[in-house]
């Protein structure tokens, strides 16, 4: 069974104290099969985002020590700070991450609540999807009033707690109350702006977020309010659905932000957020100087900016994801105010582990290690880097051909070919480790003992399971190599004749990708014990060889015409 993976984003009342903020942080490494992986604090909000991850049980466990830790070392009767705010713990949401549903992630977020409710003697409310009630989804209106508006809140029997306490006692007011939910990840993103004005912060704050600006009569600011039939005022709804916006001046920088809170990154990513932002701010006179991101983001989020704004430039989007982050770490402006370290930032690149992976050696050592008496990498893994230096080139002709003065109206015609090419790359690379893998199984069931008829059954199995995978891994070596040869195809029919001897190595390096594959096919299918599964993968192999060849033929067969003019 795939194991569940739930993210904890608690926000805690504490942005200046780094013994109390690292005091409280630790409690979630005390739980065994919890990962730590960002503490954000912020000095003017005087409040700290806290990112972990895990599996449900674990993270609602660490999740209460966290809460529990929180009460004991912070007091919010002493408590001031420019982010609404009504608790120690302010706010504490589960964010489902993989192999988990929505439902399952609220069920533990009503768990953890009932836990801090009446052990801890907190006043809890549930918001988002883990909300009793409509009207307590949006955290803003749970959060109304704030700390200072918390003991009148707590005597209206609209907003009694869902667990805890609905009396401001002692125990209450040092506290305060939490917020505990279940809800898709959010980007907790703000715009720097040139201004230290909070009144121009928040205008492009109402431009922007769902919940736009109140309707007026003649002056959109003083004027007087629109209100409906119901004498509710009337809104004027914002650029966005899914995005929370207010303006606020940082002390700690001496600037005016806008701050805002993107709950759904598909109706309003984190790229165009900004490109209408620095719209709305240019319309007063107002410019932004770059963002920061709170806390972690998907790696989707940066990558997606970064063919945004290669699209407004019209440059090529088949590049590497380390050069994207790159172009969206600029463009965005995320080091604006501090540095943005992508492995520290991006959350996929924290769940990475850690391991010996052949393609991140350099070359020198890569070298080494495979003239070593080191049994791998073999001549497996060494095809499937041949494929990838050979798509490699091509791919790089793409790109240059995208490029080229007086063909701007095809770069999108080569960022294409160049965006297929850059997925055939980071297959084949990460077949060049699989076929490492695929050796290392087969040594792993011979390792395995045979001191009685079951045992050698099991090993035997083992055996040929491990087998089966170490053909089929040189078989998809193969019919990658081959696929990414349409690139250098196209690239030898259309692309930049300056560089169409690199087509040539292109093509010749896949055509030694697939023939090196096509042998450890053959030698690995030969040690099957069935014959048939065995026959069918060599069909298989030598069918794509031949077509192999025949390409690389065609291929080089226009280069050299190409090259005689």
């Amino acid at each position: 069974m795939k194991k569940q993976l739930i993210e904890c984003v608690p926000n805690i009342s504490e942005g200046q104290n780094l013994d109390i903020i690292n005091e409280i942080a630790r409690q979630v490494e005390t739980v065994e099969g919890v990962k730590l992986l960002d503490v954000d604090p912020g000095k003017a909000t005087n409040r700290t985002v806290i990112t972990f991850v895990g599996e449900p049980e674990q993270v609602v466990e660490a999740a209460f020590r966290l809460i529990k830790k929180s009460k004991e070392l912070i007091d919010m009767r002493q408590h001031h700070g420019e982010h609404p705010r009504f608790g120690a713990t302010d706010v504490c949401p589960l964010v489902p991450i993989s192999n988990i549903s929505m439902e399952e992630t609220a069920e533990y977020a009503r768990k953890l609540g009932e836990r801090v409710g009446n052990e801890l003697h907190i006043p809890v409310y549930f918001y988002e999807n883990a909300a009793t009630e409509e009207k307590r989804r949006n955290l803003a209106n749970v959060r109304t009033g704030e700390y200072e508006g918390l003991a009148e809140k707590l005597q209206n029997p609209e907003w009694k707690p869902d667990f805890g306490p609905d009396q401001f006692d002692e125990e209450v007011a040092k506290s305060g109350a939490v917020a505990i939910s279940a809800r898709d990840f959010l980007v907790a993103y703000n715009i720097n702006l040139n201004t230290t004005s909070t009144r121009r912060a928040n205008a492009i704050a109402f431009d922007i977020r769902e919940a736009g600006r109140v309707k007026r009569i003649g002056n959109p600011i003083t004027g007087k309010k629109v209100l409906d039939e119901n004498g509710k005022a009337v809104r004027i709804p914002g650029k966005f659905k899914g995005v929370k916006g207010i303006g606020w001046y940082i002390d700690e920088y001496g600037i005016a932000q806008v701050s805002y809170n993107i709950t759904d990154i598909s109706a309003a990513p984190v790229h165009l957020v900004f490109d209408e932002s620095v719209k709305s701010a240019d319309k007063r006179g107002v410019r932004v100087t770059g963002s920061e991101i709170i806390g972690l983001v998907p790696k989707k989020v940066l990558l997606d900016a970064a063919d945004y704004f290669l699209a407004k430039q019209q440059r090529s989007l088949g590049i590497s994801e380390k050069e994207k982050i790159k172009i969206a770490i600029k463009s965005l402006g995320l080091d604006d105010l501090k540095p943005f370290d992508p492995k520290e930032k991006i959350i996929e690149y924290l769940l990475e582990e850690e391991g010996n992976k052949l393609i991140d050696l350099s070359l020198s050592d890569f070298a080494d290690l495979t003239a070593s008496e080191a049994p791998a990498p073999g001549g497996g893994s060494i095809a499937a880097y041949a494929g990838t230096l050979g798509v490699g080139l091509a791919t790089m002709v793409a790109n240059l051909s995208s490029h080229k003065r007086g063909w701007d109206d095809r770069w999108e015609y080569f960022s294409d070919w160049a965006v297929k090419g850059e997925n055939y790359k980071q297959k084949l690379l990460h077949l060049v480790d699989e076929d490492t893998n695929a050796f290392n199984k087969i040594m792993e069931a011979f390792r395995l003992p045979k001191k009685n008829n079951e045992e050698k059954e099991i090993r035997q199995k083992a055996i040929e399971e491990a087998t089966l995978f170490a053909t089929k891994i040189p078989l998809e070596v193969m019919k990658t190599a081959y696929d990414s040869m349409e690139v250098m195809e196209e690239m030898a029919e259309e692309g930049l004749p300056a560089s169409i001897s690199d087509v040539a190595v292109g093509a010749l390096s896949a055509r030694t990708a697939v023939y090196g594959a096509y042998y450890n096919v053959l030698i690995n299918a030969e040690t099957l014990k069935n014959k048939e599964t065995a026959g069918k993968l060599i069909d298989e192999a030598k069918d794509i060889l031949q077509k192999t060849l025949q390409k690389e033929s065609h291929i080089l067969q226009k280069v050299e015409e190409k090259m005689k003019g």
